[in-house]
């Protein structure tokens, strides 16, 4: 079996991956809160974690695996989003929970095991609570449960690295009088009427952020499982607090054996912000004409704990070569997984070091090789290639002709540079010889700006 090391964020080092039961490998990653569109930063954790979920299924076997991805559908966010435009909240997370699902779908990101929202869940979570009061780690203040940071002070700040003082000193901690001390965290805060909220023995509320990942790992997956993932944004506090809670309220588990955090996405070398003006999400990119699958390929070409940097030339890049590669394996039945791609991404998930497999794969031909191993990326299957389907561009390779045949006569070229120019404009790749005249679609291709031309 094909042995697999992972960069634990918690021990800050590769260790090989032995999971708790090879039979049922247990991953939780965080997942959306659903009150926008994604945006391309969003995207990238779930096509990592997409990309893992395929190497455990593939080194496992198929049904030894079970994924969970939430959706976070209470929150202020939300709340406030719902205010601002008078819609309801149910109507909000509805519509961006299908918006998420569709957009990761054309990234060729596989749905999960299971998908649960922290709505589905409340019950859960008011029990962990009760049971962190009873062990001493929460205390109920003013309608609110917070956790006792200072009940758990052994292990509080070990995946993060840093000490309660440095974590007051780096984050914007809320001063409330009700808090025993700054550092200690929301489990449940009351709820006026016009927001959600649900009765419980602290009076009418709704659960904190951190406490709903921790009761729906716990109820999906035990009080031990095998990975938890998600964007290294989310290390502090999050996951610092869902490892504090959850092994307080559960001492018998380890919660997560293995911590995989990815890091931050960039675009043309600097930080995505609406103030910078390249902020987009992932439905921006699909509406202008970028294929998912380019957007994938883009991602996976930068190791997962690297900053990656979108840029237009990698998109254009990565376009050229999936065409190549569709082009080779078109109607070819996929042979088996080449052993240096599945030991690349056996390798902390090396992505990057895969692709550059692939192109060695595709240099020497190897076509059955290169859709297998592609695949288990998430390129080059069927469901991702609808965006390369042939254009039928007969009429303009004989409108092409006829204007060379008379510029040979005339000795006028103009207008066969003209239309080739225009050809070209649209992402058509030309190629005139003797033989006559060849055009395919190339790296940006888009078929609306050839209407007219003929």
């Amino acid at each position: 079996m094909t042995k697999i090391t992972l960069h634990n964020t918690m021990s800050r080092r590769r260790e090989p991956f032995e999971p708790i039961d090879p039979a049922n490998v247990r991953m939780y990653v965080c997942g959306p809160t659903v009150y926008d569109r994604a945006h391309l930063g969003n995207a990238r954790p779930v096509v990592v974690f997409d990309v893992l979920n395929r190497l455990l299924r593939h080194v496992y076997g198929e049904g030894c695996v079970t994924y969970v991805r939430n959706f976070t559908d209470v929150d202020d966010k939300i709340n406030a989003r719902a205010a601002e435009s008078g819609r309801s909240i149910g109507e909000i997370t509805g519509e961006t929970t299908q918006w998420f699902l569709e957009d990761m779908a054309a990234l060729g990101a596989l749905e999960p095991d299971a998908m649960p929202r922290a709505t589905e869940y409340i019950p859960q979570m008011v029990a962990m609570i009760e049971g962190l009061i009873d062990r001493g780690h929460a205390y109920a203040a003013e309608g609110h449960v917070l956790f006792s940071v200072a009940s758990w002070p052994e292990r509080y700040g070990l995946l993060s690295g840093r000490s309660v003082e440095d974590m007051i000193a780096g984050a914007r901690v809320e001063v409330a009088p009700y808090k025993r001390d700054p550092m200690d965290f929301v489990l449940w805060k009351p709820s006026s009427d016009d927001v959600p909220g649900w009765e419980s023995p602290w009076g009418r509320g709704r659960p904190g952020w951190h406490i709903e990942c921790s009761a729906m790992s716990y109820e999906l997956l035990g009080p031990s499982f095998d990975i938890h993932g998600g964007g290294n944004d989310l290390m502090f506090p999050h996951h610092e607090n869902e490892i504090a809670q959850s092994c307080c309220a559960h001492p018998e588990g380890e919660f997560a054996r293995v911590w995989l955090h990815n890091e931050m996405l960039q675009v043309e070398g600097k930080k995505m912000s609406k103030s910078l003006g390249n902020f987009f999400t992932v439905r921006d990119l699909l509406d202008q004409g970028v294929p998912g699958e380019v957007i994938r390929f883009v991602f996976l070409s930068t190791h997962y704990r690297k900053p990656m940097d979108w840029t237009a030339e990698k998109a254009r890049e990565a376009e050229a070569v999936l065409r190549k590669w569709r082009g080779m394996v078109e109607g070819v039945t996929p042979g088996a997984v080449a052993s240096s791609v599945l030991a690349a991404l056996a390798e902390d998930l090396n992505t990057a070091g895969a692709i550059a497999e692939l192109h060695r794969l595709a240099g020497q031909g190897d076509a059955a090789g290169l859709a297998a191993s592609a695949q288990l990326l998430g390129l080059l299957d069927d469901r991702m290639g609808g965006w390369v389907a042939g254009a039928d561009l007969t009429a303009f390779v004989e409108e092409l002709s006829a204007l060379r045949a008379r510029a040979v006569e005339s000795k006028d070229f103009s207008q066969v540079d003209a239309f080739k120019a225009a050809l070209m404009a649209a992402g058509v790749e030309v190629r005139m010889s003797k033989a006559g005249v060849e055009l395919s679609p190339a790296a940006g291709f888009d078929a609306t700006k050839l209407e007219g031309l003929v």
